[in-house]
Parts: C-alpha cells; structure tokens; sequence
C-alpha cells in the first residue's frame, strides 16, 4: 500500500471516534437529567469493555481478508465461517498493512456498536451488567457477523460460490456495525421492560422528553465527522474503494444526514404541528447509518432518496415499537440503528452501481469483477435475512441467560432515586432540582 494512502487511511480513522463522542452525548441528552453523568460514564465504560474484549479475542474471530479461517466444504466449494488469528493480535505487523489498519478501525466500529444498546436501555440498565453484555458483544456477536461480511466469510462469498452479485456489499457497516447493535438493543430492550412510568395501566405509552435538547443536537454534529471517516475507510479497506472516491463517499453521507433531517422535521411538522426536536436528530442520524452500505456506490440523487427514506422510516418506526410492541426505547436506538441499517443493506441492491476494477471481497485476492449482477439483491437480502433470524435469537439468547446470572435491571428504588444518585452517589446537575415525583397510577 502506497504511503500516501496509509497516511489517508490514517486521518480518516481518527474521525471516527467522532462517531462514539457524538451518540454518547445524544443518548445522554436523550434520557432524564438524573441519569445524565451515569449516561456517558456508561458510555467511557461501554467503549473501554468493547475495545479491550475485541482486542483479547474478537479480531481474532473476525480476521481479514486473506487471513486464515475456518472453512467447511458445502457441495464441492468452501465457505468460509469463522476467524482463525491469534489472541491479543499477536503475530500482527503494525507498519501500515492493511490488517493492522483495519484492526485499528475495528477497535472504535465494535465501540460504535456497543454503544448502540445504551440508547434503548437508558434510566435503566445497571453499569455493571453494560459492561457484561458488551463484553457478549464485542468477543462474539459483531465479531462473527463481521467475519462474514468484511473478513471473506460466507456473506462476502455468495458472490463467488452462488453468485449473487459481488457477495455482500457494506462500505461502512450498515449491517456489520449499526444494525448488529440496533438488534441488540432490541433484544435488551424487550429483556429489561420499560421504564417505571413510562405505560399507565391501559397500557398507553407516556411522553418522557430527553432532559437536553443541546447535547442531542451538537451530538449530531459530532456524529457526521465520525462517519466521514468510518464510511470512508471502511470503503477503502473493507470494499476496495479507490481512495479518490472519498469525495463521493463524504458528499454522499452528508447528503444522506441532510435528507433524512428534512424529512423528519416536514413529517413530525406535519403530523404534530411542530417538528420535533429528538426524533428529527434521530432522523440525521438514521440518514447516517442508511448512507454507510451504499457510500461509495451511489449517485448524489441516489443519496438523497437514501436519506430521505431512511428519516421518514425514522418518524413512524419509534411510534410504531412504543405503542405496538411496547418497546420502551428512549434513544431511538432501534428504529434509527436497526431499521435503519437494514434499509442501508437494502438500499444497495437498488441504486448501487459498481466499478470494474473494485475488490472481489469473498476471494483471497484482488481481481477485477463485472460492473453489475442482478444477484446482489439477493445477496442483501440473505445479509437481512441472516441478521433478523440468527443475530436477533443469538444476542437476545445471550444476554437472557446473561440477566439470570446478573440482572441487567437496577432495581425500584434506583430508578426512582435515578442511576446517578443510585449507582455513582451524586448528580450530573447538582445546582438544580432534576427530577420530580413522577411514579403514580403506572405499571
């Protein structure tokens, strides 16, 4: 790899944390203003459990492409399934290679992904059982559906052993990052309940507004420099993107973020009068996370719609999990992760067009491939279809048997007191009265 590049790949990964910093402050700014110091504390702690975890074993499991793998043979042809590298990255050159490189990225995408979860679990989800589930999450769940999209697995191979298109197709981790972590908050969501308050006994849901409208929107200001550059290198390691596409891959993101913005203020404007402030952030970053898949492969126009969609998915989905699922999910975290990432996968099947000189991801090596295949929507919709069927019943199944040996929940008492005072002994906002009596006539 040329020194300009690895010096371009460089630069990018360090925005990306810019990603983490922007959703810790809009999950903070999302949950009650008890919970606030708890809230990014969670999030310190959430990204140091994840990198550490992911570090010991779970690059190990994912691997790159090229890198040795587990393999099964399945009607004369191998498919590819699980990582076969060394604990603690040991054995791994650190001189710009493009493992190394992607390693590094890996670090803050599985940091990204297990933050994900603390959006659905806000006022309510002990520290201490965070820390526990992220470690399921980064040395197994993401590892492995990563694996198979970015490290040659059988998700990248379909395009080579089944041919669907060019197997798989994630630049930026629509799926392998935002959706992994949006299913898991689903699964923890379901597995806590809802908050104390938040359904009266006929079971309609309570608006309990985020406490800071200031963080959620500077969070998403943070949020677009972070994923400039995790789209971008994960365009350039993980799909084989010329680095001149970068600016396409930056022009797209934004554009995305700005569509899906729009959308969410004209619709809740529409529908409530007024647009409204937390869902229509959760729309940029629904617009971000739909933008990822499809980064490098589409047109400006294409990038638009992409954003578009993904905001208006964004205004119906978070009513739709409340009222009708009865899914108590504060941040936003599944409607703008999880369905947003699917939309993300998808979205590539219908306007991605791609180069004939981008990487064969489910090979060995880089050779040259046809500029399109009827097969890729295929190929995304077995990615969708592995994720709902097999992440969803995996992560819920873990971190069930998870809250048997350690309950997830922090008891009545502190949530009542809220998890600052309850579980760190003193408040984000000491000068001011946070919080009300506000548990009544409620389940």
């Amino acid at each position: 790899m040329p020194i300009t590049e690895i010096v371009l790949i460089i630069v990018l990964i360090l925005l990306t944390p810019f990603t983490i910093a922007g959703l810790s402050l809009i999950n903070t700014g999302l949950g009650r203003s008890r919970s606030a110091a708890h809230s990014l504390l969670a999030s310190l702690c959430i990204f140091a459990v994840a990198a550490g975890v992911y570090v010991v074993c779970g690059f190990a499991w994912q691997g790159y492409i090229g890198a040795p793998a587990h393999t099964i043979v399945v009607v004369g042809k191998p498919w590819n399934w699980l990582g076969r590298g060394s604990f603690f990255l040991r054995g791994m050159e650190f001189n710009g290679t493009s493992i190394s490189l992607a390693a590094w990225l890996q670090i803050y995408s599985v940091g990204l992904a297990a933050l994900i979860p603390l959006g659905a679990c806000l006022d309510r989800w002990r520290l201490s059982a965070a820390c526990a589930s992220t470690a399921l999450l980064a040395g197994w769940t993401y590892p492995l559906f990563a694996h198979w999209v970015w490290g040659g697995g059988w998700l990248a191979q379909l395009g080579i052993n089944a041919a669907m298109g060019h197997g798989v197709i994630d630049a930026g981790g629509s799926g392998t990052i935002q959706a992994v972590g949006g299913l898991t908050a689903l699964a923890l969501a379901w597995i806590l309940g809802p908050r104390t308050g938040k359904y009266s006994m006929e079971g309609m849901p309570t608006a309990i507004p985020g406490h800071n409208a200031v963080l959620i929107l500077f969070g998403c200001f943070l949020s677009l420099v972070g994923w400039l550059g995790l789209n971008s290198a994960g365009a350039i390691l993980f799909t084989g993107a010329a680095p001149g596409r970068i600016a396409l891959i930056s022009i797209n993101t934004t554009l995305a973020a700005g569509a899906a913005i729009l959308a969410a203020v004209v619709i809740t404007g529409a529908r409530f009068g007024r647009p409204d402030v937390s869902i229509s952030a959760n729309g940029w970053v629904g617009g971000l996370v739909a933008s990822s898949a499809s980064c490098a492969f589409v047109s400006p126009l294409a990038a638009i719609v992409i954003g578009a969609i993904a905001g208006a998915l964004v205004t119906y989905s978070v009513e739709w999990f409340e009222l009708h699922l009865a899914v108590d999910d504060p941040g936003g975290a599944i409607s703008v992760h999880a369905l947003g990432g699917i939309w993300g996968l998808l979205a590539v099947a219908i306007f991605a067009s791609f180069p004939a000189s981008m990487v064969e991801i489910g090979g060995d090596s880089f050779t040259t491939i046809s500029t399109r295949d009827a097969g890729q929507a295929l190929a995304q919709i077995v990615a969708v279809a592995t994720l709902i069927g097999f992440v969803l019943p995996l992560t819920y199944g873990l971190n069930f048997a998870l809250n048997r040996i350690w309950p997830q929940r922090v008891v009545l008492e502190g949530e009542r007191q809220g998890l600052d005072l309850y579980e760190l002994g003193a408040g984000a906002y000491p000068d001011f009265v946070t919080h009300s009596e506000e548990f009544g006539p409620f389940r």
